[in-house]
């Protein structure tokens, strides 16, 4: 049967690859809705090609030339807010969830809350909104596919199997570009350096997450809520090669891992065909070639971020929404040549201990938790950069 999917954030890397897949395999799916922010001469060639039902741009000052792009197409075209979240409501069988940061947090719980199957690729969303977003899958019985390549690793390992016989889930690092770098040499890291992953190819700022290893911290916070098992039963585990992805140990002590090459339209394949699989054009793993496979634990005291994320975690309340806020501005703030590689975490800390409010109760208060904790952390970026 032809799966009727939605596609929010279709022009960034996710929402790209996702279309790479989906025309491979044309007679199997058909798109409903494709959303971009503001590039609407993109967002239109992409609407003609999947024949899509709506096309919509975030920035409303876009709409004319969408438009424009699209007359005579019978193609729907629209903007703004509003306009992504009555999208996100539209019957379709599967959305993809993948525009970058909070921005992407109401069509996504749109979609939730409409009871759909939602692949998740928005970190920022459940990191911020986790309480808020499990809730709302629990209530309306929607389905939460994780598309970050740990977790849906961890998603295919407890396929058949059930969380109470789950005795830790642990998901790898590669340790980022700078893993065996001293304190002193990372103290002189540039941003040059800092965006060149050994393994992966990303942007800038989820390229600096991977060196602090607050990347893996976003993602300890995503498996908490994905994975009720407790805290206690989750791990990081440091793997330079970036072949396990996750790893899953059951009560009997056996433990099954999901290996792939580092290729983002594997993950998002297992989440797009679920709960069939569908082929890719993605390089086959070539173990041999590879030749080993090494793991070591990760070091807090070299990347204090992993600690940040855990008592976040611990705190609970509005510390993971501030921990993703402050460090974004502080990321902002180390590519500016602001600040130093090793202030990023500095700057995150003292952030976390100046702002101080009351957990959120619905998106209106997350919002304003994440617009104050910018604020706060910018005025800690003035402390820090005056001392500097």
């Amino acid at each position: 049967m032809t799966r009727s999917v939605s596609i929010f954030g279709a022009t960034g890397s996710v929402g790209l690859s996702t279309l790479d897949l989906i025309r491979q395999h044309r007679s199997k799916y058909r798109v409903v809705a494709l959303t971009a922010n503001g590039n609407a001469s993109a967002i239109a060639q992409l609407a003609r090609e999947f024949d899509a039902e709506i096309a919509v741009v975030a920035d409303e000052s876009a709409y004319s030339k969408l438009k424009e792009a699209l007359a005579g197409t019978g193609i729907e075209a629209a903007a703004g807010a509003d306009a992504l979240v009555e999208a996100a409501r539209r019957d379709c069988d599967w959305t993809m969830a993948s525009i970058v940061g909070c921005a992407g947090l109401p069509p996504t719980m749109a979609a939730i809350e409409a009871g759909k199957t939602v692949a998740l690729a928005n970190k920022e969303a459940l990191v911020s909104a986790g309480a808020l977003m499990m809730a709302a899958v629990h209530k309306s019985g929607a389905k939460l596919l994780p598309v970050d390549s740990e977790h849906n690793a961890i998603f295919q390992c407890l396929a058949g199997g059930k969380l109470d016989q789950v005795r830790k889930i642990t998901l790898t690092a590669s340790g980022g570009p700078f893993r065996s770098f001293s304190l002193d040499e990372m103290r002189a890291v540039t941003p040059a350096q800092a965006v060149a992953h050994p393994n992966w190819d990303m942007g800038a700022k989820i390229s600096i997450d991977s060196a602090t290893m607050m990347n893996k911290g976003l993602e300890l916070i995503e498996a908490y809520h994905l994975f009720p098992v407790g805290l206690d039963r989750l791990d990081i585990l440091v793997h330079p090669q970036s072949v396990i992805h996750s790893m899953v140990e059951y009560v009997d002590c056996s433990t099954l891992a999901q290996l792939g090459s580092p290729d983002m339209r594997i993950p998002i394949a297992s989440a797009l065909a679920w709960p069939e699989r569908i082929a890719t054009s993605c390089k086959p793993l070539d173990l041999a070639s590879i030749g080993q496979l090494t793991f070591e634990q990760p070091d807090l005291v070299r990347f204090p971020a992993l600690r940040l994320a855990r008592a976040a975690i611990t705190q609970g309340g509005a510390k993971p929404a501030i921990l993703n806020a402050a460090n974004e501005v502080a990321v902002a703030a180390f590519l500016n040549g602001q600040i130093k590689f090793l202030e990023i975490a500095a700057l995150v800390e003292s952030t976390l201990t100046a702002y101080l409010p009351e957990a959120p109760m619905n998106l209106d208060d997350l919002f304003i938790i994440d617009a104050d904790a910018r604020h706060y952390a910018r005025e800690e970026l003035e402390k820090l950069t005056s001392g500097n």
